[in-house]
């Protein structure tokens, strides 16, 4: 388990109060503990000086504001923890159909540094390990954080065994989005209605046009309408539908699907914590086989 971080501009409080929500659901889980991600599997997508940066607590000034809190031994040990979260979330989803990473989702970060409360980018650094080993050949990574996943893009713009997509709010942050496979902007205030009409438009025939045989999913919370950073009107019932209709697309289709945390912001940490647990539980209840919880605190 990893340590908990001291507090910079970002608030690490969910992560806890996402088991928290999840143990006292009742719900049928069975909860993993992750191994720190290897120094070698994160060089293999980021700037192996910038790896350095992170694994000496040095990383400079400007990147920590882009980050968004200070990198010190603390942040460094857990985000390889959360990072190798995304990584155990993949192999249980193998096993069992689906899994989810409690924590990380940690799209904004790009090759040569962090940004938007991500140090090193889970999503990308799993894909490109997954592939590497063999485990998959074609990988789908499913974005729907209201922010676009512009690191991840970027990371995987040159390869054609990976592909992204992304569904946000058009007018949020990044201020410059980078070019997915397949990027929907949404204009503010989209509603439960909208937000399923595109997600029916084009997650079935993205899944059978790519025909992956693996997927990931950034299953950020925070398209509701209460998110302090969001822009979207997602109720819960949208966020249960939404997560649902993912999960069931790619099971019916024989595929293993991991989920990462992603976004989520308020000023009451437990609310937006069990907005969270209520997605994960959504999730899993969409797959008949055995459901995991990797926990990387």
């Amino acid at each position: 388990m990893a340590p908990r971080p001291e507090r910079g501009t970002f608030k690490f409080d969910k992560y806890y109060l996402v088991m928290e929500a999840l143990r006292e659901s009742g719900a049928a889980i069975t909860e993993h503990a992750p191994e720190p991600m290897p120094r070698d599997w994160l060089e293999a997508v980021h700037d192996p000086a910038y790896v350095d940066e992170v694994f000496r607590a040095d990383v400079p000034r400007e990147k920590e504001r882009r980050i968004g809190f200070p990198v010190t031994e603390r942040i460094r040990d857990r985000v390889r923890h959360t990072n190798g979260g995304t990584w155990l979330a993949a192999q249980l989803a193998m096993q069992h159909g689906y899994a989810a990473n409690s924590a990380a989702g940690s799209h904004h970060a790009l090759a040569d540094t962090g940004a938007g409360y991500c140090v090193f980018n889970d999503l990308a650094v799993a894909s490109n390990r997954l592939i590497a080993e063999g485990h998959a050949r074609r990988i789908l990574i499913i974005d729907l954080d209201v922010h676009q996943g512009d690191g991840t893009a970027s990371l995987t713009a040159a390869r054609e065994d990976i592909s992204t997509f992304s569904v946000h709010a058009e007018k949020n942050f990044p201020v410059r989005k980078a070019r997915s496979n397949i990027d929907i902007g949404l204009p503010d205030g989209t509603t439960d209605a909208g937000y399923m009409t595109v997600l029916n438009n084009h997650i079935p025939k993205t899944l059978d046009g790519f025909k992956p045989d693996f997927v990931f999913y950034q299953a950020g919370v925070d398209p509701h309408s209460n998110d302090k950073l969001g822009r979207l009107s997602l109720s819960d019932e949208g966020l249960t539908d939404r997560d649902r209709f993912v999960v069931s697309q790619v099971r019916q289709r024989g595929l293993p699907i991991a989920s990462a945390l992603g976004g989520g912001y308020g000023d009451d940490q437990r609310e937006v914590a069990e907005r969270h647990a209520r997605s994960m539980l959504a999730m899993a209840d969409q797959n008949t086989a055995f459901s995991s919880i990797s926990t990387a605190l």
